[in-house]
């Protein structure tokens, strides 16, 4: 569910629109969310007396009418408590219900049979001392609307919704740089296993990284094994890092399958389309049906065909640590956020039942990822599904409010930035100080032998010149120097 006051995609104060009547409402939609709603509800505050947007909150439709009161107030209640946090009270809403139809059923079968819900939520709102000005109905290519008598501007059959990318709204968005990433059901299908001939392979993978990593966490020392346990794991990512970097194929036919898995059968099929010529590309923030889930479905299974099983399982039980999942938080820009983007998909993915659970992990860090790199709703669709997986999993939950209550994550950066430098710090102050350590005792060690052969050898006064000489030579052993330690390595057992 969705509340966030300031959402970045909608229009700046310097590029307003003004919207007329429902047809332009309808167009809007997207853009104000940032993809096609599916399957959702979506309530849009407005404030003064010109019907500014505001806050904005969606949810899944309920598929038991039985539960559509509670849901109604339940929204009308979250849309006006965003709004009183963010200082401003909605005046009045517009509501949109977004669903496909079911086999055999029309768009005006599915606006029948949800003009229960349209009702509810009017009477909750109203509630609450909030009129709902418009109530639309979009299926199946067409809007319907619940509040308009007038067949002439509203027939009972419904109105096509305009072309994409031909009306005022989208010519707007393309100047402001917007885009609208396809509908939720093609960004849901992104971040969750698709099954396919990979699926069994993959839970056998699973099995054997949790036999083999759990004990090594739980048995022996108690920090110990989870440590190397963290070690590895990060490790391991960095270098999928640098794969996804320079990506080279693997020579594993393990990898071979999973392409196939990573696509949905509607991607299956819409793969199977001509491909669009150069000259027909989308304008900027136009989404044309098919081509997108072409184009993300084939770079999914690029991504997919990098990671072998074994190393995706030893990376879900890895990141199930949470100090091991926020040191990985820390790849949140750069060429770093990309690939690390990359990655959390392809192991959110890989979450096969059993494991369904493990996914809380990758994708509250695809969440994070997203909005650190300015992905607000595939941010918000993220952590959405992380907090299906897992509804206590803390970190979800709070960059989920966060991101709905329209802070900015800059503040988590720079302190995900501090404790890593902090930490590097001390990695750097450690060796520093073992090799003084080392060097103080090559050379209280070295001298004593040196003093002592001295003495054997020539005597006193060779003894006292003797005495003066470090055994490893003037600069052995500064911090940094390259050159060997020829008596201290071998006196000291902290050097080897």
């Amino acid at each position: 569910m969705n509340a966030n006051r300031h959402e970045n995609s909608g229009p700046s104060r310097t590029q307003q629109i003004t919207l007329r009547g429902p047809a332009e409402l309808a167009d809007a939609l997207p853009f104000m969310l940032g993809f096609h709603p599916t399957d959702s509800v979506v309530l849009v505050g407005l404030h003064g007396e010109r019907g500014r947007f505001g806050g904005r909150v969606r949810l899944g439709i309920p598929s038991s009418p039985r539960e559509w009161a509670s849901t109604a107030d339940h929204l009308a209640e979250c849309l006006v408590e965003g709004g009183a946090r963010s200082g401003a009270r909605p005046d009045g809403v517009v509501v949109f219900l977004c669903q496909d139809p079911a086999p055999g059923e029309t768009g005006r079968h599915v606006m029948e049979r949800l003009r229960p819900f349209s009702q509810r939520l009017r009477t909750a709102c109203g509630a609450l001392d909030i009129p709902v000005y418009e109530v639309l109905c979009i299926s199946d290519g067409l809007y319907f609307s619940y509040c308009c008598p007038d067949a002439r501007c509203c027939p009972p059959d419904g109105t096509p919704l305009a072309l994409s990318g031909t009306t005022v709204m989208a010519a707007t968005a393309a100047y402001a740089g917007m885009q609208v990433r396809g509908t939720l059901r093609d960004m849901e299908a992104r971040l969750k296993p698709a099954g396919g001939p990979g699926e069994e392979e993959q839970r056998a993978a699973l099995d054997a990284a949790a036999a083999s990593i759990v004990p090594r966490i739980l048995e022996g020392s108690e920090e110990q094994g989870r440590v190397n346990v963290r070690e590895e794991t990060l490790r391991l990512a960095r270098e999928i890092l640098r794969r996804f970097a320079n990506p080279k194929p693997l020579k594993s036919p393990k990898s071979a399958k999973f392409p196939e898995t990573a696509m949905s059968p509607e991607t299956r099929t819409a793969s199977k389309a001509p491909k669009p010529s150069a000259n027909t590309a989308n304008p900027p923030g136009v989404t044309i049906p098919g081509r997108n889930l072409v184009d993300t479905s084939e770079r999914d299974a690029a991504d997919d065909a990098l990671i072998t099983p074994e190393e995706a399982a030893a990376l879900i039980l890895g990141l199930q640590d949470r100090v091991t999942r926020d040191r990985a938080a820390e790849w949140m820009e750069g060429w770093e956020g990309t690939a690390a983007l990359r990655l959390w998909r392809v192991l959110a993915r890989r979450c096969v039942t059993p494991y369904q659970e493990h996914a809380a992990a990758p994708l509250t860090l695809v969440g994070w990822t997203a909005w650190s790199t300015g992905d607000e709703p595939t941010a918000r669709v993220a952590l959405g599904l992380a907090l299906g997986a897992d509804p206590e999993y803390v970190f979800a939950q709070l960059l989920h409010q966060a991101c709905n209550e329209g802070l900015d994550p800059e503040s988590l950066r720079s302190c995900l930035r501090s404790e890593r430098d902090s930490r590097t710090a001390s990695e750097q102050i450690a060796p520093a100080s073992s090799r003084r350590v080392r060097m103080r005792a090559s050379h209280r060690q070295g001298t004593r032998s040196a003093l002592g052969r001295a003495g054997r050898q020539t005597g006193t006064r060779d003894r006292r010149a003797a005495a003066g000489v470090r055994p490893g030579g003037p600069a052995a052993d500064r911090p940094g120097n390259g050159s060997p330690r020829h008596g201290g390595q071998r006196g000291s057992r902290s050097g080897r």
